[in-house]
């Protein structure tokens, strides 16, 4: 079968694999560095109470067969780091191995163990991009290794899944919070977004004239260069190149963890050698063949996701569109999308403790600093993504709704409480060094970017006014104030 053969995509292929092998690598230093104080044996939200809750058929992880502890974890996570330094230099990526496919092996192995991660994760893992990449995942381990021809059918379904991701959110927006249709969303998002970063500011005090010219960019970014991915070349790579210019302006003004990096190595799938050769003049390894066993899988593979689209591209032609789910507990295929309706204003959780063992008016409170989310009004945005810092996320959450919605609220007091050593490392600073508060509490803040005289004048990138209490001061005695 030649004419399933795309010789002319080698290099697109070799490029992609890459590109995902670092966001992998990524991913899974974040969960190196988060997931036990987050949901470990002793996390806010402790992994194997989930587990012993939710059967593995609902949400199947290794971690179902073999118990969970936080030893095992750090297993799977280390694996997970060695694996995506193996997929980003290429080290199996040939012939001249015992395992003339050990590349997918790889891939596979990669799949099944941040799988295991993201299902036991619950509300920290329930990001959009988690889902992205554990199905951009699933697809990679079928593209073979550098010594086979590779197949149109896996590009054309990379295209597919680039194209409900783009398509996707463009449809939400639309169909979701009216600013996107008159064109004033973005006189708000690049202040009220989950995770400003050091460009925020001066995108928000853009003129609004070009506010609207954004948002008419990504309406054409979204809803019509996607479906010319499906075009012959050089027309499909017109469309790759867009995409890629619109999802670099997005890491420029914003922190979205790894979702943007994602939808850029899912738009190299747009582009073929020639396109590619000028930025990465490579020749290919050796002669390329394609094994029947190996393209029997590949054309099983494609017929199972042309079969399991059905329910995704119905969602987007729904009414009803959700967005950010997936259709199946392994997360082959999904539904994704952002920001279907914008904030306009920006409220923040800011928690203080204070060592004072009786409260009185005078008493002074210390504010526990975050590493990304806004804290300190002089403090500059940090640039965070690609990594993510998945507490400061919730935070931004919680402001928009009562603590009792958010079940790991409390427990990150009690371990503030506690000077819980683990928990404390998430955050940028511990005003107590390490010492226990007597008591902590939470106020919410409205903070709104300082104009371009008040940041003058102050040196505040930020401007906040107390609106009341989010949870009043507890103690581990349960005494409140």
């Amino acid at each position: 079968m030649d004419w399933l053969a795309a010789p002319d995509y080698w290099l697109t292929r070799f490029v992609f694999e890459r590109a995902l092998g670092t966001i992998y690598l990524i991913a899974f230093l974040v969960t190196v560095n988060q997931f036990r104080p987050l949901l470990g044996e002793h996390g806010l939200l402790p992994a194997p109470d989930f587990i012993r809750a939710v059967p593995f058929r609902a949400s199947p992880s290794l971690f179902h067969l073999v118990g969970y502890s936080d030893r095992k974890l750090l297993i799977v996570g280390w694996a997970g780091v060695v694996l995506s330094v193996i997929a980003i230099t290429g080290w199996l990526d040939g012939g001249d191995y015992p395992l003339p496919f050990a590349s997918m092996l790889v891939f596979a192995t990669l799949w099944v163990l941040y799988l295991s991660i993201v299902n036991v994760g619950q509300t920290f893992y329930s990001f959009g991009w988690e889902s992205l990449l554990l199905e951009t995942g699933f697809l990679t381990i079928f593209l073979g290794p550098a010594t086979t021809t590779p197949q149109f059918s896996l590009i054309v379904l990379m295209r597919w899944l680039l194209f409900r991701v783009e398509f996707g959110a463009g449809l939400i927006k639309m169909r979701g919070d009216r600013c996107w249709r008159d064109l004033t969303c973005l006189y708000y998002h690049h202040e009220t977004q989950p995770m400003p970063n050091p460009l925020s500011w001066y995108f928000h005090r853009l003129p609004k004239r070009l506010h609207r010219i954004e948002v008419l960019g990504n309406h054409f970014a979204q809803l019509i260069v996607p479906w010319f991915l499906f075009f012959p070349q050089p027309i499909a790579t017109l469309a790759g190149i867009v995409i890629v210019g619109t999802q670099l302006w997005l890491v420029v003004s914003g922190n979205f963890a790894w979702l943007n990096f994602v939808t850029i190595a899912l738009a190299i799938s747009a582009f073929d050698n020639s396109a590619l050769g000028r930025i990465v003049p490579l020749t290919p390894y050796g002669p390329q063949t394609t094994p029947e066993w190996y393209l029997a899988i590949v054309l099983a593979f494609t017929a199972l996701i042309v079969f399991l689209s059905y329910r995704p591209a119905r969602n987007l032609l729904s009414r009803r569109q959700i967005m950010n789910a997936s259709f199946d507990p392994f997360h082959i295929v999904g539904t994704y999308g952002a920001f279907g309706s914008v904030t306009k204003e920006r409220l923040e959780v800011v928690i203080e403790g204070t060592a004072d063992p009786v409260l009185t008016p005078t008493t002074v409170w210390r504010e526990y600093e975050f590493k990304g989310k806004p804290g300190d009004v002089k403090r500059r945005p940090p640039q965070v993504a690609p990594y993510h810092l998945r507490l400061d996320w919730l935070m931004w959450f919680a402001a928009m709704s009562s603590p009792m919605y958010h079940e790991w609220f409390v427990p990150l007091l009690a371990k503030f409480l506690e000077g819980d050593r683990p928990t404390l490392r998430l955050l940028r600073t511990d005003p107590f060094g390490g010492q226990r508060p007597r008591f902590v509490r939470a106020l919410l803040y409205l903070y709104r970017f300082t104009t371009a005289k008040e940041h003058r004048e102050t040196g505040a990138w930020w401007h906040r006014e107390l609106v009341g209490d989010y949870v009043r001061p507890v103690s581990l005695r349960g005494t409140r104030t």
